[in-house]
């Protein structure tokens, strides 16, 4: 059956709309729906004529990558009152329309399911005026909703992340970098205000990932006296070495008493207390613009599948949903529930009950944040626990690495263990390159990638003897390995080692960290998100480049191993044509299909394709060869052009996303192999050798940071192909393909990315 889908847009704009409308557009015509913008939110809506228009294939080319919204927002008055919102029922009758995607804050679709509560009486009194037929109105006697959240504020309950939030934070890191070099070179204090008028999140989030010294956000007023307090932390800091004092601040910051805390009010407090030269930078909404992160583009894209499929099930009975995140999986969560729950934060911190808005808000990593933020320094390490844990990084560099290990170093200081840190991975470990760490030593380390302390890929069997010596040298009671694949086989090697060697018997720890994204137990590694921003601003420059020239395809060539997740992600979120990675053998007759649809595509007006390659997709298909098939192939209609993306995908700052995961493994895994030593000195170490869940992977699964033993993922693993024999991501290619223009089918996406059973789970969590 033909269903008709109505895409708008209101007021609220972030980065990644633009994904979102392509993706509800190719969706909704791949199912066979018509599909038309309204320009300017509820404002188009209530005018109709020129501003309801039927969207084609085309009219989405090219627009992944832009800020903003190609179909504008715009305030209503109008929508709020009844004859407005008659207005509007009539004009989507017109059209045939009673299917409505929303694309906006908790007030916006708010207002969409006030909307759909009136529709039959609107309809009734459209009948009643002589507007529309009473058989008009018996065939669109329902309304169906569906919305999806774009705030950049990430204050709405019920998802993890809100369209644009990530975005955000790539503007606000930009400008932190920036600063923190001027700030270094003139002993400044900075003051950076960032929006958030009722959330902090985006405040939160810049402080764990660029260090910053001070915290402010409205959820969680300071004590009164917090002027001292923090005037005394900020001097304490600059006793210790540091050449500069971020602080953060959230523009809707209050005190206690409900007092606005200005960004120019800090300024001067630090001027008069410590006299430090100190500077307001004011982000504004410069926090809204700029290209999308590829975060941002992927959880547009797969909202905008999500948000068609639900429309398409809607009965009369189904009640309006908003698409979520939870995880890596799109959810869709009954709407009034989540906006109840996002006002119930409002309410209470409108009544000062803010320790329950931020548990409202989830409060895990607040705690943290008052470790490295507001706690004084010189008091962390009063406590001594008399363990010592070494911190060592294997493999290849990650970017997010030096977050992790500054994060485990301050946490480890802060439980009053010692804390090394081993220089050249476990090859440096075996010759003495040893080092005790103090809080001052990892200054400044969010904000640089590759890794500090270097790391090899040398396994335990090459230098066992010697690394066995070394841990008994320093007394090592537990270890933190932070790298790649061969951090997890350099623990797994470490755990088999324990039936032979004592010293082998204490806790261990890996965390993911590679662009590959090929460790086992994790869905995400650290450093690939970074990866996948690297690869895709190439290939927008590259697309960009075609821009007034003759039609031409580009074949680009993407590291990962024989992995294909940063192949494919970089795929859907710089829109390519296709993706050819290991885990989809490819053969000859997907080629030519593939050259048939480019050629199709050059012959309107969409002149340019983006074919990716992961490096290992194929024995023979390499890089050369699919230039010169496509080359053969095109000849007289396109021209063809490769582009080998190399180390570069290793280097440059960490994303926003990298630094806050990093700062989040190493707070957990610290705190863990805190508890477990423990444990293993209660018990004692022959009873902690049998106990398969003291080695283990930390790594995200869905939403949640959990814990698996490393002997158990054995079995889990393809050794030869170093990844795992499972991958979630793969459910995302039927989705690339869809939105490519490519004949597939989503039953599989369906069955694996959609569980029925969890969409009306619903989380209060926005991120804290």
């Amino acid at each position: 059956m033909m269903a008709y889908v109505l895409l708008m847009q209101t007021l609220i704009r972030s980065a990644g709309m633009n994904a979102a409308v392509r993706a509800v557009v190719r969706m909704g015509i791949y199912v066979g729906a018509d599909v038309y913008f309204v320009y300017e939110g509820y404002q188009g809506l209530v005018d109709g004529a020129e501003n309801l228009k039927l969207a084609d294939w085309d009219s989405v080319s090219n627009i992944i990558q832009l800020g903003g919204t190609i179909i504008g927002s715009a305030r209503c008055k109008s929508f709020c009152t009844r004859e407005g919102r008659l207005a509007a029922a009539l004009n989507l009758v017109q059209h045939g329309i009673n299917n409505l995607c929303v694309i906006g804050g908790d007030g916006s679709l708010t207002g969409a399911n006030i909307f759909r509560t009136e529709w039959n009486s609107l309809l009734a009194e459209l009948v009643k005026e002589g507007k529309i037929t009473e058989e008009c109105s018996q065939k669109y006697t329902h309304l169906n909703i569906v919305g999806m959240v774009g705030s950049i504020d990430n204050d709405f309950c019920g998802t993890d992340m809100t369209i644009g939030t990530d975005s955000a934070l790539h503007r606000i890191m930009e400008v932190i970098d920036a600063i923190t070099t001027t700030a270094q070179s003139h002993q400044r204090t900075f003051v950076l205000e960032v929006m958030g008028r009722h959330c902090g999140y985006l405040a939160l989030v810049s402080a764990l990932a660029s260090g910053a010294d001070w915290l402010f956000i409205p959820e969680a007023p300071p004590q009164d006296g917090w002027e001292e307090l923090m005037c005394k932390r900020l001097g304490e800091s600059r006793s210790r070495g540091s050449r500069l004092n971020i602080v953060i601040l959230a523009e809707g910051a209050i005190d206690t008493h409900g007092k606005l805390i200005s960004s120019s009010y800090v300024k001067d407090l630090v001027i008069k207390n410590l006299g430090f030269d100190t500077r307001v930078t004011v982000l504004g909404h410069v926090q809204r613009g700029g290209t999308p992160s590829a975060f941002d583009r992927i959880l547009s894209s797969k909202m905008g599948m999500e948000a068609i499929l639900a429309l398409l099930e809607a009965t009369p009975e189904t009640s309006a949903c908003v698409v979520s995140l939870s995880g890596n999986q799109a959810l869709r969560l009954p709407l009034m529930e989540c906006v109840q729950l996002t006002k119930d934060v409002q309410k209470a911190m409108d009544e000062k009950r803010f320790e329950e808005a931020i548990q409202l808000r989830g409060r895990e990593y607040w705690d943290v944040v008052l470790i490295f933020t507001h706690a004084l320094i010189g008091t962390l390490s009063l406590l001594q626990s008399n363990f010592n844990i070494a911190i060592v990084n294997i493999g290849a560099p990650a970017a997010g690495m030096n977050a992790a290990v500054r994060s485990a170093v301050r946490v480890g200081l802060s439980q009053g263990h010692k804390v090394f840190a081993v220089s050249d991975g476990l090859e440096g470990f075996s010759t003495g390159q040893i080092k005790e760490m103090s809080w001052r030593d990892v200054g400044g380390w969010t904000g640089q990638g590759g890794s500090l302390l270097g790391t090899k890929r040398t396994l335990p069997e090459k230098c066992m003897e010697k690394l066995l010596e070394q841990i008994r040298n320093f007394s090592i009671h537990g270890i933190l390995i932070i790298g790649g694949f061969e951090a997890f086989v350099a623990a797994l090697q470490l755990t088999e080692g324990r039936g032979h060697y004592e010293e082998l018997c204490i806790p261990m720890c890996v965390i993911p960290a590679t662009i590959s994204n090929n460790v086992p137990g994790t869905d995400f590694s650290l450093g690939c998100d970074t990866a996948v921003n690297a690869a895709m601003e190439t290939c927008d420059r590259i697309k960009q480049s075609a821009s007034g020239t003759k039609r031409r395809v580009f074949i680009v060539e993407t590291m990962g191993g024989y992995c294909g997740y940063l192949a494919s992600a970089t795929a859907l979120a710089v829109g390519a044509d296709a993706a050819y990675v290991f885990e989809e053998p490819i053969n000859i007759h997907d080629l030519k299909a593939n050259v048939e649809h480019l050629t199709g595509k050059m012959k309107t007006t969409i002149q340019r394709g983006l074919v990716i390659r992961n490096e290992k997709c194929h024995q023979y298909y390499n890089t050369e060869f699919l230039y010169n098939l496509y080359s053969a192939e095109g000849k007289g209609v396109f021209d063809c052009r490769t582009n080998v993306l190399g180390h570069m995908q290793q280097g440059g700052a960490p994303t926003a996303f990298d630094r806050n995961f990093g700062t989040k493994l190493g707070v957990k895994a610290v705190l863990w192999l805190t508890d477990t030593m423990k444990e293993t000195y209660k018990k004692g170490r022959q009873v902690f050798a049998n106990s398969p869940d003291t080695a283990c992977v930390l790594g995200m699964d869905r939403k949640a940071l959990v814990f698996r033993p490393v002997t158990q993922l054995k079995a889990l693993t393809d050794f030869e192909h170093r990844m795992p024999k499972e991958q979630w991501w793969l459910k995302l290619r039927p989705l690339l393909k869809m939105l490519a223009k490519y004949q597939t089918h989503f039953d599989d996406y369906i069955t694996g990315q959609i569980e029925h059973v969890n969409r009306r789970s619903l989380s209060v969590e926005s991120g804290f």
